[in-house]
């Protein structure tokens, strides 16, 4: 079993990791969704950057602990918060934008890039989740349990945003589902977002840190 110091040294390179492939997937998702008026890919590539915002959290989380230092049960607390909160205001974004598709009879001038994208990233994805969900049980870290979340959210969102391209590409007809399956992501952030912060504010909130 590895000691503490170097399952926070892999948290922190995984952490990088995950800044550095959102970033490009999320620029990539959001040019092309907005370029085919795709609401499901740019709402999959906003989702990206909040997963770049989630790893920086888990950065800040474990900056401070490097060295053997015990962090407080409070920085674990605000970092789980801070997840959350952005996972609310990313369902609150895509709702938004679903809404306003539905109203406009829009839907996505080609599928290829939703296609694409939602392909390479259940990969990824599916790689960074099993890990984070190994180093939150090793470090006891509910800042990285929801970290590794997040990625199980963009799991689903890889699934959703396959299923509602292929559903266009197969019938033009169901112009629909692209805004419904950004609806359909909303829902699952949402759901996601109140969890945790229901579990970060809870008064018996530990963090997996002992410190007080």
């Amino acid at each position: 079993m590895p000691d503490r110091q170097s399952l926070i040294d892999r948290a922190i390179a995984l952490s990088w990791f995950t800044i550095a492939y959102n970033l490009l997937e999320g620029v990539v998702s959001v040019y092309f969704g907005l370029s085919d008026d795709s609401m499901a890919l740019a709402g999959f590539g906003a989702d990206s950057f909040i997963e770049v915002f989630s790893a920086a959290l888990v950065l800040w989380r474990f900056r401070s602990e490097t060295g053997g230092a015990c962090v407080p049960v409070e920085r674990e607390r605000r970092a789980t918060l801070g997840i959350g909160v952005l996972f609310v205001v990313l369902a609150a974004a895509t709702a938004a934008g679903a809404a306003l598709q539905l109203r406009a009879g829009g839907h996505p001038q080609t599928t290829v890039p939703g296609l694409a994208i939602s392909a390479i990233s259940l990969g990824f994805m599916f790689f960074l989740w099993r890990a984070k969900l190994r180093l939150a049980a090793a470090l006891d870290s509910a800042t990285v349990l929801k970290d590794a979340a997040c990625s199980l959210a963009c799991i689903k969102l890889s699934v959703i945003l396959l299923l509602g391209s292929l559903l266009f590409m197969t019938s033009p007809a169901l112009w629909w589902s692209d805004a419904a399956a950004a609806a359909l992501l909303a829902v699952f952030i949402g759901l996601e977002g109140a969890q945790t912060i229901r579990a970060a504010t809870r008064a018996d909130f530990v963090g997996g840190c002992g410190c007080a």
